[in-house]
């Protein structure tokens, strides 16, 4: 994937922002034209960046009652389809490769503890994780 231009970082985050923003109101905030952005979000689209736009609703905003982070060792052979299984899992808000001994890092939010368990549990039958490990986060000092 190529590097991002300073304009389309800005662009990525207003739309994660508002993914339903009009072209007119990211242009002024932008600071370019509606062509411009227009233009640049049909390149990103083009490109596999922007992949799809979604709507958040009211309980999306409201904090989850359970917050955790949960390192994941995959089996090889399976990788590109367990890290698929664990993609639908509506709960896993975020989903990162990394490297050394654990191959992802999920971010969950759940309602509450049982619920947090069975997700945990869930991830865990996927085929091809092999093992986690997870921490709930207790307290959001900075974001």
């Amino acid at each position: 994937m190529r590097s991002l231009s300073d304009l389309e970082h800005r662009l990525l985050t207003e739309l994660r922002s508002n993914g339903r923003a009009p072209v007119s109101q990211l242009a002024e905030k932008l600071g370019v034209t509606r062509a411009t952005v227009t233009k640049k979000m049909g390149q990103l689209e083009t490109e596999g960046i922007i992949v799809g736009y979604t709507v958040r609703t009211a309980s999306d905003a409201l904090e989850p009652g359970v917050r955790a982070i949960s390192m994941v060792i995959v089996e090889r052979k399976n990788s590109s389809q367990t890290i698929a299984d664990v993609r639908g899992i509506p709960e896993v808000t975020a989903l990162h490769t990394t490297n050394g001994h654990w191959d992802l890092v999920l971010e969950i939010a759940c309602r509450d503890l049982p619920d947090f368990d069975r997700v945990l549990h869930h991830i865990r039958s996927v085929k091809g994780v092999v093992n986690t490990e997870s921490s709930l986060l207790l307290r959001t000092i900075s974001r």
